[in-house]
C-alpha cells in the first residue's frame, strides 16, 4: 500500500480551509496540517465591516470552523499562532515558529500549499502608524476599531480608498452614527468598473451622508491634540485604510518560487508553482483573465475556494484544472448594489482589444404596472461581429445580482447576445417581465449586429453631430443636449423634411426605446440614423 502523504497548508480562511477539507474527502489516509499565524483559521473576512456596523452583532457568527472542529470532523491538524517562516525545498521541510512561545521547529511535507492571502496596502506615508489608524483584515482588527470608537467616543471617521473594504466600512461607520468622509485618489470609487456606471453610486453615497473627496490622494496623517488630521486639513477621530491589498509573497519569494508580472505567485492551471511539490492558491496568486487573455491579481473569495478544491484534487491524483476568472463581484451600499462580471471597457482598452461594442439600458426590474418597480442601469459589452458577451455592469436597488449571475453563466459558456435575446427567464409581474431586461439587452445588441440599429455613444459623438431628441415637448424642456432639435416621435413622419439630408442623424430619447423606433423609421426613409445608446439617462452618467 502506498505510503500516506504529508500535506502542509500555509494559511486557512477561504482557500486553505477549502483545500484541506476537500483533500480529506478525497484521501482519508493523508496527514493534513494547517499552520496559520493568526488566532482564527476559518472566519468570514467578508463579514468584518458588517460586524463593525452592528449588522452582524455577534462576533461568533464570523467564526466558521474551529481547530477542534477540523480535528473532530476531518482529522485535520490546525495550529493557530504558528507562522511558517521559511521553506527548504530540497529537503521538503518548512520551518515553523510558534508565535506564543517563540520556539521553532521543522516539519516535512510531500505537498505544500501556500494560501497566505493578501495584506492591506500601507503606503510609506507619514503618520500611518499612529494610534487610531486602522486596516481591516481580521477579527482582531475589528476588535481594535470598535474599542477605539468606544474609548474615544468617536464622532467622525475618514476612510481612505473607495474599493470594496473602503466603501463597506464607510457604510457601516454611518450605521454606527459617525460622520464619514471618503477620500479617493482618482475621479471615481470602485475603480474596477467603468466611470459612468459608478456615477449613480456617487450620488447615492452623498445622499446617505458620506462626503466624497475625489481626486484626493492620501498624503499623510498627523496628530493634533486628541484628534487625527488627514492631509493637513481634515480633522477626524479615526482613519480606515482601504487602499487595496497586495499579495503576501515574501515566503514564496524567499524560497525562490517564480513570481508573475503583477507581483503575485505564478501558478499553472493545476495551481502548481515553479516547484511541482508546492501549490499556491487564493489572493496571493496571479490568475488568468478569460476575457482579456491577461494575468491579473483578483482578491475574491469564490475563485480562492475553487482554487483550493483544485489543488486538493491534483494532490489526490485527480485530473483538475482552474479555468481562469471573469471577475464576477458585487458590492452592496445602503440599499444600492453595484456588480460586474467579465470585462469592463477600461480592461478591454488596457488589453488592446478594440473590436467590441457596448449598449446601455435602464429598464425596470419588473413590469411597471406592478407596484415597486425600480430602475436598473445596465451596460453590456460584446465582441464584433460574433456577438460574444464580454461583460456586464449593473447598478440598482434590487435584482442586480440575478442579472449579473445570468450573464456570468453565459460568459462561462461563451454565450452571445443572440443567446441573451433567446434566454428563457422567470416571469411573474413581481419578479420580471415577459421580455426580461436581459432579453432587451440581447435585442438591442443583436439588432445592432444585424444592421437594424446603428449605434452611437455619448462619449464619442463628433463635435458637429446633429442631435435629434424624440421625447415629448415637456421632457425636452426639462433638460436636453446642447444644440439638439426636438421632434416628438409621434410627429416625426410629418416633419422629416426638417432633418438634414446626407448627414448622420444621432437620435436619443429617455432610455432608448423611442429612439429605436425613430431610427427604424428614418432608415427606411433613406436617412443615416443612429441610436445614441441609453438615451438621456446615460448622458447624465457619462462625463
Amino acid at each position: 500500500m502506498k505510503k500516506p502523504q504529508k500535506v502542509i497548508i500555509v494559511g486557512g480562511v477561504a482557500g486553505g480551509a477549502s483545500c484541506a477539507t476537500r483533500l480529506r474527502r478525497l484521501d482519508e489516509r493523508a496527514s493534513i496540517t494547517i499552520y496559520d499565524r493568526g488566532p482564527f483559521v476559518s472566519f468570514a473576512n467578508c463579514g468584518l465591516p458588517y460586524h463593525v456596523g452592528g449588522v452582524i452583532p455577534n462576533e461568533a457568527s464570523l467564526l466558521l470552523a474551529s481547530p477542534q472542529l477540523f480535528h473532530d470532523r476531518f482529522r485535520i491538524g490546525v495550529q493557530v499562532h504558528h507562522e511558517v517562516v521559511s521553506i527548504q525545498r530540497e529537503a521538503k521541510t518548512v520551518t515553523v515558529k510558534n508565535l506564543l512561545t517563540g520556539e521553532t521547529f521543522d516539519a516535512p511535507y510531500d505537498s505544500l500549499v501556500l494560501s497566505p492571502g493578501a495584506a492591506p496596502f500601507r503606503p510609506e506615508l507619514p503618520g500611518l502608524d499612529l494610534p487610531g489608524v486602522f486596516t481591516v483584515r481580521s477579527i482582531p482588527d475589528t476588535r481594535e476599531i470598535l474599542g477605539w470608537i468606544a474609548k474615544t467616543k468617536a464622532k467622525h471617521a475618514v476612510v481612505a480608498g473607495g474599493g470594496f473594504i473602503g466603501l463597506e466600512m464607510a457604510e457601516n461607520l454611518r450605521h454606527l452614527g459617525l460622520e464619514v468622509t471618503l477620500v479617493q485618489n482618482g475621479p471615481q470609487v470602485m475603480i474596477s468598473m467603468d466611470a459612468e456606471m459608478v456615477a449613480p453610486l456617487h450620488t447615492h453615497l452623498e445622499k446617505h451622508g458620506i462626503q466624497l473627496q475625489l481626486n484626493t490622494p492620501l498624503t499623510g496623517v498627523t496628530q493634533r491634540g486628541d484628534k487625527l488630521v488627514v492631509n493637513d486639513t481634515l480633522e477626524t477621530d479615526l482613519v480606515i485604510l482601504g487602499l487595496g491589498v497586495r499579495p503576501e509573497t515574501s515566503l514564496a519569494k524567499a524560497a525562490g518560487l517564480t513570481l508573475g508580472k503583477r507581483g503575485g505567485i505564478s501558478v499553472d492551471a493545476q495551481m502548481r508553482t515553479s516547484d511541482p511539490a508546492i501549490f499556491a492558491i487564493g489572493d496571493a496568486v496571479e490568475v488568468h483573465d478569460l476575457l482579456t487573455d491577461t494575468d491579473i491579481l483578483l482578491a475574491l473569495a469564490g475563485p480562492a475556494n475553487r482554487q483550493g478544491r483544485i489543488a486538493a484534487d491534483v494532490i489526490a491524483g485527480r485530473e483538475s484544472s482552474f479555468r481562469g476568472v471573469q471577475g464576477t463581484a458585487i458590492c452592496g451600499l445602503f440599499d444600492l448594489a453595484v456588480a460586474q462580471t467579465g470585462a469592463t471597457e477600461k480592461s478591454l482598452q488596457r488589453a488592446g482589444i478594440s473590436n467590441y461594442e457596448k449598449v446601455y439600458l435602464h429598464p425596470k426590474h419588473h413590469v411597471g404596472y406592478y407596484p415597486g418597480a425600480q430602475t436598473l442601469h445596465l451596460k453590456l459589452l460584446f465582441s464584433k461581429p460574433d456577438g460574444r458577451i464580454l461583460g456586464l455592469q449593473a447598478v440598482g436597488t434590487t435584482d442586480v445580482a440575478r442579472k449579473v449571475d445570468v450573464v456570468s453563466a453565459l460568459i462561462q459558456k461563451n454565450g452571445t447576445v443572440f443567446d441573451l435575446e433567446e434566454a428563457e427567464l422567470c416571469y411573474a409581474p413581481q419578479f420580471g417581465a415577459a421580455k426580461d431586461a436581459l432579453n432587451y439587452a440581447g435585442f438591442i445588441a443583436a439588432n445592432h449586429l444585424r444592421g437594424n440599429l446603428p449605434l452611437s455613444q455619448w462619449s464619442t459623438l463628433p463635435t458637429d453631430a446633429f442631435l435629434l431628441d424624440v421625447r415629448d415637448d415637456d421632457e425636452f424642456a426639462e433638460g436636453h443636449a446642447a444644440g439638439a432639435m426636438n421632434i416628438p416621435l409621434n410627429d416625426l413622419r410629418s416633419r422629416m423634411n426638417e432633418l438634414p439630408a446626407g448627414k448622420p442623424v444621432h437620435v436619443y430619447c429617455g432610455v432608448g426605446q423611442r429612439a429605436y423606433y425613430a431610427v427604424r423609421l428614418l432608415m427606411q426613409h433613406g436617412f443615416d440614423a443612429r441610436d445614441i445608446s441609453g438615451g438621456w439617462i446615460t448622458a447624465g452618467m457619462v462625463k
